[in-house]
């Protein structure tokens, strides 16, 4: 997936935002358009759900639903687009076709990288996502020895603990709880393609870092601690972490 972006969105280590990182000891993961392009994959299904009702999937609430728990995503589109069908019928067509389709969604640029560095140096990371289970078993099944790497999984539309979905804190303050040491949201660094996961991360009083889609609007950027092309422009010794070798 391209991600077009002026110098100006781009932060690094020169950026205008260097002095308010702050040091990090735990690291979390959204998983879908962050680390896996799933993306595209989400489009057509929901395309073509959304065909079999005559139902446009206009632009707002494509950005609308980025980022969201299942049980979310169904109900905007079935109130905003006002669908004749009831939110669990959608979500019932939704969960079949995904689990037709998403098993062959491959890694973004970095991902596999960050990931392995982080674990070799033996900082804790988790992985957040908004999907459930059973989807997340399908989208990492040919990636599964990489994903085991996480200390734990924490997947918003399955998980109980999970009160309320992104943009809500909870998902992230349930995965940082998680960890053998607990550590307090200020030392939890999280990875985010979607606006609604970073205001997640920055309710729970986490720094974001953001590697949005090229449709996502420079002022749905603003609140991310640092935005970047790919997770290859990470530099984790900005955040007190090991630096790549």
């Amino acid at each position: 997936m391209s991600r077009l972006f002026s110098s100006s969105q781009v932060l690094g280590a020169t950026g205008s935002k260097m002095a308010s990182f702050g040091k990090v000891t735990h690291c979390i993961f959204d998983m879908d358009g962050l680390l896996l392009d799933t993306e595209p994959i989400y489009e057509r299904i929901l395309g073509d759900l959304l065909k079999s009702y005559s139902s446009p999937y206009p632009r707002a609430t494509r950005m609308k639903v980025m980022g969201t728990t299942e049980q979310r995503t169904c109900s905007i589109l079935v109130q905003d687009l006002k669908l004749p069908c009831t939110v669990d019928d959608f979500l019932a067509q939704f969960r079949r076709n995904q689990l037709l389709h998403l098993g062959h969604a491959p890694l973004l640029q970095g991902a596999e990288r960050l990931v392995r560095h982080l674990h070799q140096h033996k900082i804790p990371i988790a992985l957040a996502t908004s999907s459930g289970a059973d989807s997340v078993e399908v989208k990492t099944k040919n990636h599964r020895e990489l994903f085991e790497l996480f200390n734990h999984k924490v997947m918003g539309s399955s998980d109980p603990d999970v009160k309320e979905g992104k943009p809500a804190p909870d998902i992230f303050l349930v995965a940082a709880s998680r960890f053998p040491d607990k550590p307090a949201p200020a030392q939890c660094l999280v990875f985010e393609d979607a606006p609604n996961g970073v205001t997640a991360a920055i309710a729970a009083g986490m720094q974001a870092v953001m590697v949005p889609d090229e449709r996502v609007e420079e002022d749905q950027r603003k609140h991310a601690t640092v935005v970047l092309r790919s997770l290859e422009d990470f530099r984790p010794e900005d955040f007190g972490l090991p630096a790549f070798t």
